[in-house]
């Protein structure tokens, strides 16, 4: 069994954001407040996130999560990982080190902008005065486990800096961050049934490092899930307006959305 649980659903700025307000975003819709991307995945007894926003302090909390069996990053941008730091309390909550797993650039940038959380296997911080979190390079199409849970990090192209997107259980699940396209060898590795995709859409139009939603809905015809729903959403992107502009089986996401199947 899956459960995914969609801690934040939004782009850098939030919504709102301090610079441009709600914009294009209904006030009064509760689902048009959105905290940065961070997603819970569990399947069976295994829990894990993908990224760690500014905002996972309030979303740990709010979801009541206080275990992890260890967390996935997708790139290196703030509102991706500069969250990390709060992790500090699953140590304290667990007495015990954490494990993270990403690509190269990322945990060089892991390393240069918070050295003091990195440990080792053989020598684990002191979890009651700082966080105590292992890194674990991949690479792309080489596939890893946690606890059961089987993941293959997938090579995504267009953005501004390397991201990763997951297949979780040869696709079962399909994860996507920021983009323009996705690798075409990722696609020979989609080796089941899709159940969920998961696909961001900063605004509508899409930009020179983000797939729009004509684009977006172009992967999602070919990789053919049987759901899909559209998260990391800017002030551009009301809830109303992007539901209205998808078929019935893809839908926008919102901070708190739990999907089980």
């Amino acid at each position: 069994m899956y459960k995914l649980t969609v801690l934040g659903s939004g782009a850098a700025p939030g919504v709102p954001s301090i610079a441009g307000g709600w914009g294009n975003c209904n006030p009064q819709n509760p689902k048009n407040r959105r905290s940065r991307t961070t997603v819970c995945l569990e399947y069976n007894n295994t829990r894990i996130l993908i990224d760690t926003s500014p905002d996972l302090r309030l979303q740990l909390l709010a979801s009541g999560i206080r275990h992890l069996d260890g967390i996935v990053y997708t790139h290196a941008h703030a509102d991706h990982l500069h969250g990390i730091d709060e992790l500090r309390e699953i140590n304290r909550a667990e007495r015990n080190s954490l494990n993270f797993y990403a690509g190269e650039d990322t945990c060089a940038a892991i390393a240069l902008r918070f050295p003091y959380l990195l440990a080792t296997r053989e020598h684990a911080n002191n979890v009651l005065s700082r966080p105590s979190l292992i890194a674990n390079r991949f690479e792309y199409y080489q596939s890893f486990d946690i606890k059961g849970l089987k993941i293959t990090p997938i090579r995504l192209l267009g953005h501004n800096m390397p991201t990763t997107g997951y297949l979780f259980n040869d696709g079962e699940i399909v994860y996507i961050a920021d983009y323009r396209e996705i690798d075409e060898e990722a696609f020979a590795h989609i080796k089941k049934e899709v159940k969920l995709m998961i696909v961001p859409l900063t605004t509508p139009e899409g930009g020179k490092f983000h797939a729009g939603l004509e684009e977006i809905m172009r992967d999602i015809r070919r990789v053919n899930p049987k759901r899909a729903i559209i998260n990391h959403m800017a002030i551009e992107c009301d809830y109303d307006e992007i539901n209205k502009q998808t078929p019935d089986n893809v839908e926008p996401a919102f901070d708190g959305m739990e999907l089980v199947f």
